[in-house]
Order: structure tokens, then C-alpha cells, then sequence
């Protein structure tokens, strides 16, 4: 196989994108599992009329997370940013399921991922 530049792409780089390639679609997998559990939460906080935001647990995820990030060799920065894109992405299915809720209309399925929200 060549890359862009015409040159061969050497054999080690090609292994390691089908790597890259696995753990890409595993992330997705697992974000998409975890949507899934969220939309559970998010029906149950608004069944029982609980805000959609816990900025309780939020500190202590943030916390566990830093250091889950720290031993792994990731940026914790980068851990909590990525974990905060995807929170605001839940709190913001929480809020709709609420607002469903809100005027009887119960949530079948979350709403899809919107990255540019």
C-alpha cells in the first residue's frame, strides 16, 4: 500500500492503523453502551423529578478520572475535557427526557449525538 506521497507505507504503520482502527470502533461501541445507560438515568431522574444534573457526582467523577488518567499516562486535562464533552452530551439528553416528561410524553430512545452542540 501507498500513502499520499506515493512512497510504500511501511508494514508496522499499517499494523498499528488496524489497532487504531479496533480501538476506534470499540470507543464507539462503549459510547454507544453508555448512552444507553444514561437514557435509563435520565428516564428514572425524570420519573422522580430529579434535576438532570448531579454536580455532586460530577466532582467526584471528575476526581476519579484524573487519576485513572494520571496512572495511564493520559493528560488528565485531556480526560476531563473529553469526559466533560461527553457529559454536556448527556446532561443535554437528560434535559429533553425531562421536558418530555414535563408534558407527559414518555422518551422511546435518545435523541442522536449531535458532536456540534
Amino acid at each position: 500500500m501507498k500513502g499520499m506521497s506515493g512512497q510504500p507505507i511501511p508494514a508496522e504503520i499499517l499494523k498499528l492503523r488496524r489497532s487504531i482502527d479496533n480501538i476506534d470502533a470499540a470507543l464507539v461501541h462503549m459510547l454507544a453502551e453508555r448512552f444507553r445507560m444514561t437514557q435509563r438515568v435520565g428516564e428514572i431522574k425524570a420519573e422522580d423529578g430529579l434535576p438532570p444534573a448531579d454536580p455532586a457526582r460530577d466532582q467526584q467523577q471528575i476526581a476519579r478520572l484524573v487519576a485513572i488518567a494520571t496512572e495511564a499516562g493520559l493528560d488528565p486535562a485531556f480526560a476531563e475535557a473529553f469526559r466533560a464533552f461527553v457529559v454536556a452530551e448527556v446532561i443535554r439528553h437528560h434535559e429533553l427526557i425531562a421536558a418530555d416528561y414535563a408534558v407527559g410524553v414518555r422518551a422511546e430512545k435518545p435523541p442522536p449525538l449531535d458532536t456540534f452542540a
